[in-house]
């Protein structure tokens, strides 16, 4: 993707606006028809963490490996898919950001209606969730960047 260079910051911040704007006016449909929010969980944001520590966690031994600093021999195929877990991870997270946001946003303009405070501050921790698993993906793929090799001829 992107010449070698994996996933950068702006496309994930392009999928969250897109996926945020939609999400907003599904939204705002939903609630123009009389509906509330839906609830949200503190386990949701828990499991979205713990999600993102498991992709850091697997990033690790290729990390090692591309230091030189592994014990035992890495399967190319592991790794490859470490990279792939740490994008998918990635573009998750910025999707779930996105999602979140847009409730959060509606959350805000009608704090006045009972139980949108307690569900606003749910929904800041999904945020929050959803943006360190972007940026363990994000993390996650650095750690899995092989360096091209230097070449000392002229």
């Amino acid at each position: 993707m992107n010449e070698g260079r994996g996933l950068r910051w702006s496309q994930l911040a392009a999928i969250t606006v897109v996926v945020g704007v939609i999400a907003w006016m599904g939204w705002r449909l939903y609630l123009n028809r009389g509906h509330l929010l839906g609830p949200a969980s503190w386990v949701s944001s828990v499991l979205i963490v713990v999600m993102a520590i498991l992709v850091v966690a697997a990033g690790l031994p290729v990390r090692r490996f591309l230091r030189g600093e592994a014990r035992r021999p890495l399967s190319p195929i592991r790794a490859a898919r470490t990279l792939v877990l740490a994008q998918a991870a990635a573009l998750t997270g910025a999707a779930v950001l996105g999602w979140y946001a847009a409730q959060a946003a509606h959350a805000i303009s009608d704090l006045d209606l009972p139980g949108y405070r307690d569900l606003l501050w749910r929904l800041l921790a999904l945020c929050v969730a959803a943006l360190v698993l972007t940026a363990a993906g994000m993390l996650t793929q650095r750690m899995c960047r092989v360096e091209p090799p230097e070449d000392d001829t002229d």
